[in-house]
């Protein structure tokens, strides 16, 4: 390999000189040499390199070389690739100024400048006065037993609220008596399974069947109570439910059949039926994770998987996704035998959530002002749903976004072998997002994809057109998928 070379000003890019000589392979001696480059300024900001192929046939080297090699700096920040312009020094600020620190005191890593990962809504957009006047009112006409030691069921009025809602717009079949207010998602499967100490002193036991890709935290839950997850696959209909067959100790499974989480598209008609015939065959019970099921764009509404049998499905929601996370109440919408035990193991008062923000739910949903919340916020969703959808086919229309039709988050799959540089990539740039990898069950046996889960309801209004533009400069071009691989 020649020890220097200088691009031909008829190819693509800026002229420049590049030192090849010293050890190690021809892709490690390229990225060295531009990173050199980059570093003493002879390549600033802004300056567009050859084409890959054009640098290949210059140098020598095989087109994959020179397109790894362009990768790998564009997962360190030191260049950035997008549709239609080619591939460019990135404009990279200094680093700051070290600050000398006490060795003991933990060093907290800075805040991105956008966020697009998943599970967190716009909190600017938090209904701050219809809560304040649901709030006024419900305090100003509560019972005075509202404060003192009441219901662990949870109160009565939110009870009621909650029945006349999932009845109206999920199709469930409750009454008041059926329902257990609860923290939040994570709170309810530990009371189903562990108890509010853990440990496994839940109604619950046993394996548990759950879908292949799905947040980590809720199968550490699971795992922490003792039970054993079994990892389901996941085809265009959703989760393989013919696979419980196959496991005849799991008595109970975990779905988000109305939107999987995260690959998207609701469980199929036919396996919907599926499981429930399962769970009655078998004494065994599903867990229907409902997180967001009021947010659906280009489809009928799906109804709660609870419709079909109250006695086999414990249906589970919260207001995380719908309000804020910041609110801590959920629900369980619960067999009528699971009361008792659900009950013994939240105990007595410490699991409580509060009584002041359940009496304002409950007022904020009989008020309407719930309703208006959800379908303003449903609009804006899909606005920014469509933003997204728009920008990728204009700059980025190798990269695929599946996922779309409900929901908070798209998934983007990218080509093999790229989901990882693309998180560094964004990481370095200041972009917070999610690898499809991450929610991978460690156990899944299905083939793996490449791709991002990208939440588009965290950034602010103002901040979400500049946070599609970092996404898109992270993406990896069309011409870097090496030769052999699937476009």
């Amino acid at each position: 390999m020649a020890d220097s070379w200088v691009n031909s000003a008829q190819r693509a890019g800026s002229d420049l000189h590049l030192d090849l000589s010293g050890p190690g392979s021809r892709r490690a001696v390229l990225i060295r040499a531009l990173r050199d480059a980059v570093r003493e300024g002879r390549l600033p900001p802004g300056t567009r390199l050859p084409a890959y192929r054009s640098l290949a046939a210059d140098l020598g080297l095989a087109r994959n070389t020179v397109a790894d090699a362009y990768a790998e700096l564009v997962a360190e920040g030191w260049l950035a690739a997008r549709q239609g312009s080619g591939t460019r020094v990135a404009e990279r600020a200094l680093p700051p100024r070290s600050v000398r620190r006490s060795p003991t005191a933990p060093v907290r890593p800075a805040a991105p400048a956008y966020d697009l990962r998943q599970g967190t809504p716009e909190t600017a957009s938090f209904p701050r006065t219809g809560w304040l006047t649901s709030a006024r009112r419900a305090l100003n006409t509560a019972p005075d037993d509202a404060f003192g030691p009441g219901d662990p069921r949870g109160r009565i009025e939110l009870r009621r609220a909650l029945s006349d809602y999932l009845t109206r717009a999920r199709g469930v079949r409750v009454t008041p008596e059926r329902i257990v207010v609860c923290s939040g998602f994570a709170h309810a499967l530990r009371l189903l399974f562990g108890g509010t100490a853990g440990g496994g002193a839940g109604p619950l036991r046993g394996p548990v069947g759950v879908e292949a890709y799905g947040l980590p935290f809720h199968r550490g839950i699971l795992e922490g109570s003792g039970a054993r997850t079994v990892p389901l696959d996941l085809d265009e209909g959703g989760a393989r439910i013919e696979q419980l067959a196959g496991e005849p100790r799991v008595r109970g499974v975990l779905l988000t059949p109305a939107h999987q989480f995260p690959t998207g598209g609701p469980l199929a008609a036919v396996r919907r039926a599926a499981v429930i015939d399962w769970a009655r065959a078998n004494d065994a019970l599903v867990l229907e994770d409902d997180y967001d099921g009021e947010f659906r764009y280009d489809r009928v509404p799906v109804g709660a998987l609870q419709g079909l049998d109250p006695e086999r499905v414990v249906h589970l929601g919260s207001v995380s996704k719908s309000l804020s996370p910041a609110v801590r109440l959920g629900w369980m919408v619960l067999p009528a035998h699971l009361v008792d035990g659900v009950l013994a193991a939240k105990g007595e008062r410490e699991a409580w959530a509060s009584v002041p923000d359940q009496l304002t739910l409950a007022d904020f949903i009989e008020s309407g002002r719930y309703d208006r919340h959800v379908r303003r916020m449903r609009q804006r969703y899909r606005h920014r749903r469509d933003q997204l959808v728009t920008a990728l086919a204009d700059r980025a229309p190798h990269v695929t976004a599946t996922g779309i039709a409900a929901g908070l988050h798209a998934v983007l799959r990218l080509p093999p072998g790229t989901e990882a540089s693309v998180v560094k990539a964004a990481s370095w740039q200041g972009l917070a997002v999610d690898g499809l990898s991450a929610f991978r069950h460690p156990g899944a046996v299905m083939p793996g994809a490449d791709g991002l889960v990208v939440g588009y309801s965290a950034p602010s209004e103002r901040a979400y057109g500049a946070a599609v533009d970092a996404l898109i400069g992270c993406l990896p071009p069309s011409d870097a998928v090496p030769e052999g691989l699937p476009r």
